[in-house]
């Protein structure tokens, strides 16, 4: 089988192309076509495990969900996972292949050109339509050499692009005419139309506006998409705009106030509860104290977690999540966070930095050691409490041992801890809160009811369904499908 391919680039960053290819891969997928997503390079700390024991971008795995396929490393082979704001983890096909400064990354990305390549090969020899991501903007031209991530990769395959604008951000027709004006002829030649993304409004009013993109760019406007609201109940891919997307609530049965660290990483654990009426879910933001009135602290995941518990510190909120717990306040912690409530974490290999040993917030009688070897796998689990399901994953360097009570039975196997008073608990299983009858039970066991519609599963899938909807109202697929081609 030889799939025809399609790759869209942005104008910039944040542009709609994740919800843009997630949206036309169940179109297309719902057409009957067996497609694939394809990221050659990712940068997030929001990670997924995937069917053959590797990671990859969040938003590749829920791109790979509105094909109706398990994510598999080849949808993203080069995965960057900022540890610093110099540094990063490269995750290459699935796996931890070196920590690298900024600088020696890039001396790096030819090398890995030859991956990304074998990746989206295979992926091609699996499906009918390959839908391609970039990752920024083609128009970053002092990153340009040895690029592996957009015009450098559409090139090595020939792959045709189509480039994407946001008209919420302002400035969407100088974005797209500079855009062109920086690139160089054979990359102009590589693009076969442009999309509009994030309208809100009457479109007719943009009229003239399409005019004068395809003036600028001697290409056709394929489409302008209207704002999507229900992108929301989507995991986001990157923690740019996180203080919009947790926003406060007024009028909630329960408040949970989330510390916002520097390196917060898989913080979609959030999602679930964030959507819920009941619930007035926010981060706590640096500066803040955190409200006498909250209910709940959710301490989230984290890709450096020594760090970012001394961030915590510096900020004063273990102070407050003291004085917090001594009012009979709830603490939980989700991977990171669980272990940054324990005795202590070593480090002693310096795996998240120079090697340490520090002491944790003592919440829960519990040691972390952090390991070279990382822990990717889905699992199920059942609550020790309520005897609830409880389908989710592992993505975590390190082990925690102690003799605090189990939180969860993993296959007979004890996992994550809780404290003697039962209100503050932990463990290393992400999507915890998005299995419903769990929430509903865990909620009622602190004498609040909530009304979990629905797995967070489920409500995933329906908001897709209505994305791909939306994208048939708003494009041509048919035309959008002639422009594919294979390489």
């Amino acid at each position: 089988m030889e799939a025809r391919a399609l790759m869209f680039q942005g104008t910039g960053s944040d542009v709609g192309k994740s919800l843009l290819v997630a949206g036309l891969a169940r179109a297309y997928a719902r057409r009957g076509m067996a497609v694939r997503p394809f990221k050659p390079q990712n940068m997030s700390n929001n990670a997924a495990v995937t069917e053959d024991g590797g990671e990859i971008g969040r938003a590749q795995a829920l791109q790979a969900r509105a094909c109706f396929v398990r994510p598999h490393s080849d949808m993203n082979p080069v995965l960057l996972k900022p540890q610093s704001d110099t540094g990063a983890q490269v995750v290459v096909r699935g796996q931890v292949r070196a920590t690298a400064a900024a600088r020696d990354y890039h001396a790096l990305k030819p090398q890995l050109l030859a991956e990304v390549r074998a990746s989206f090969q295979r992926l091609c020899g699996q499906c009918d339509l390959v839908l391609v991501e970039g990752a920024g903007s083609p128009a970053e031209i002092n990153l340009r050499a040895g690029d592996i991530a957009n015009m450098g990769f559409a090139e090595a395959e020939n792959v045709p692009v189509v480039l994407v604008g946001d008209i919420e951000r302002g400035g969407v027709i100088a974005s797209f005419a500079g855009t062109f004006a920086v690139l160089k002829p054979a990359e102009r030649a590589r693009i076969v139309g442009t999309i509009v993304n994030k309208f809100r409004g009457d479109i007719s009013l943009f009229d003239d506006g399409r005019k004068a993109i395809e003036r600028w760019t001697e290409r056709p406007c394929l489409g302008v998409v209207p704002w999507f609201a229900a992108a929301a109940a989507l995991p986001a891919e990157d923690s740019a705009g996180l203080g919009q997307r947790y926003a406060r609530k007024s009028g909630s049965k329960i408040k949970i106030r989330v510390p916002h660290m520097p390196r917060i990483a898989n913080f979609d654990d959030l999602d679930p509860l964030a959507v819920l009426p009941e619930i007035d879910l926010a981060l706590l933001e640096p500066g803040e104290v955190l409200p006498g009135d909250c209910d709940i602290v959710l301490l989230p995941g984290s890709k450096a977690t020594i760090a970012d518990l001394a961030f915590l510190r510096a900020q004063g909120w273990d102070i407050d999540i003291a004085a917090h717990r001594r009012r009979g306040g709830i603490v939980v912690g989700l991977c990171g966070g669980y272990q940054m409530m324990g005795r202590t974490i070593a480090d002693p290999d310096g795996l998240e930095g120079p090697p340490a040993t520090v002491p944790g917030l003592g919440l829960l009688d519990i040691d972390s050691v952090l390991a070279p070897a990382k822990t990717l796998r889905t699992v199920d689990a059942i609550d020790a409490r309520s005897g609830c399901l409880i389908r989710g994953y592992e993505i975590h360097l390190g082990l925690t041992t102690g003799p605090a009570p189990a939180f969860l039975d993993l296959g007979g196997v004890p996992e994550g801890a809780v404290s003697s008073d039962g209100r503050a608990m932990g463990c290393y299983i992400h999507g915890l809160f998005g299995n419903a009858e769990f929430s509903k039970a865990w909620f009622a066991r602190i004498n609040t009811a909530i009304a979990m519609p629905e797995d967070a599963d489920a409500a995933i899938d329906r908001t897709l369904d209505a994305l791909a909807a939306h994208l048939e109202a708003a494009l041509d697929l048919d035309r959008l499908l002639e422009f594919a081609r294979c390489g």
